[in-house]
């Protein structure tokens, strides 16, 4: 019965002609739900961890107080051109 309301919930299946196939494309889909499903938790878990990171949103007032924001941002990661070409 749940396999039923299951395999419709996915998409219709009222044509007789797939009726020997209608269990493998509910599976089918079922997979690709699950992938999309697994893609978004990833996704969004990722945004998560990295919200609000090292708070690099502070806005500069003078160029100075800008490469320094930049240098802090970019420290510790291979992202030195930008800073380099501020100078």
């Amino acid at each position: 019965m749940i396999w039923k309301i299951w395999k419709y919930a996915l998409g219709s299946f009222a044509d007789d002609k797939t009726r020997d196939y209608d269990n493998v494309v509910a599976i089918v889909r079922t997979i690709i739900l699950f992938t999309y499903l697994i893609t978004n938790a990833f996704i969004i878990s990722g945004v998560i961890r990295h919200w609000n990171y090292d708070n690099n949103t502070k806005l500069a007032e003078t160029q100075q107080e800008t490469a320094q924001i930049q240098e802090k941002t970019t420290h510790g990661t291979s992202c030195k051109e930008a800073y380099q070409d501020a100078n």
